[in-house]
């Protein structure tokens, strides 16, 4: 028996089989996944990115507790330390100088050695040699053992041999004989003309000499003030104006 296969061909529509071996399913692999690792150093940075704020935060309060603990605390004006008696500089064999606005001279101060003290703001001078001279030309010289002198040199405390002479000058047609103080001390204030001591003084005028136990002189008025024991002695040969 004669078997004949025929083959019909396609016809519109017509879908074409494959063969057994062709219709087999075939398995593809899947394709493998790589996972890339992060630098350590960018996990590094990732993590702390992530406690950012909580390190910014902690920070400011750290900053702020600083400056609370280390501002200082207004605690109102503190009284000025008292000054001690210490004096700041001193001088030897010195002198010092003083002129008006005309440049004439008005006070010289000269000594072995000052010492100025700024609690008081005194010059205290050893072996004191004093000069000073008035708007009006009147001269007066002041010498001591120690001598003591305010700042600006118009009131000196004279101790210890103390010397003060006001010399004689001319006024208009009338001529002021020179007047000699001594003491142990005496008290010049040389802007207003004055001496005083509260120790027994002798004063000289010419051919007249006054001891008194204490003693106030005003130049300008040309009175002096005893109290205690005076005594007054007249020399021949003048008599004192």
């Amino acid at each position: 028996m004669r078997t004949e296969s025929a083959t019909a061909a396609p016809g519109p529509g017509a879908r074409h089989l494959s063969s057994a071996s062709e219709s087999a399913l075939v398995t593809v692999a899947e394709p493998t996944i790589r996972r890339y690792v992060l630098p350590w150093y960018q996990r590094m940075l990732s993590g702390l990115s992530a406690y950012l704020p909580l390190i910014l935060m902690a920070l400011v309060a750290l900053a702020t507790w600083w400056l609370v603990k280390n501002t200082p605390v207004f605690q109102g004006a503190k009284p000025a330390a008292a000054l001690r008696h210490i004096p700041d500089y001193t001088m030897r064999n010195f002198k010092v100088q003083r002129f008006a606005a005309d440049g004439s001279l008005r006070l010289q101060i000269e000594g072995d050695e000052a010492r100025h003290y700024p609690d008081t703001d005194t010059l205290e001078i050893d072996q004191a040699r004093i000069r000073s001279i008035t708007p009006d030309s009147g001269v007066t010289v002041a010498t001591a053992q120690r001598a003591i002198s305010n700042g600006d040199g118009s009131e000196v405390q004279l101790n210890g041999q103390a010397h003060v002479v006001r010399e004689a000058s001319k006024v208009g047609d009338k001529t002021l004989e020179a007047i000699d103080f001594r003491s142990e001390f005496l008290h010049a204030f040389l802007q207003t003309e004055q001496v005083k001591s509260h120790l027994p003084v002798t004063i000289t005028r010419g051919t007249v000499k006054i001891q008194g136990a204490s003693m106030d002189y005003d130049n300008l008025s040309r009175v002096a003030l005893f109290k205690g024991s005076v005594k007054a002695t007249f020399s021949p040969g003048g008599q004192g104006r």
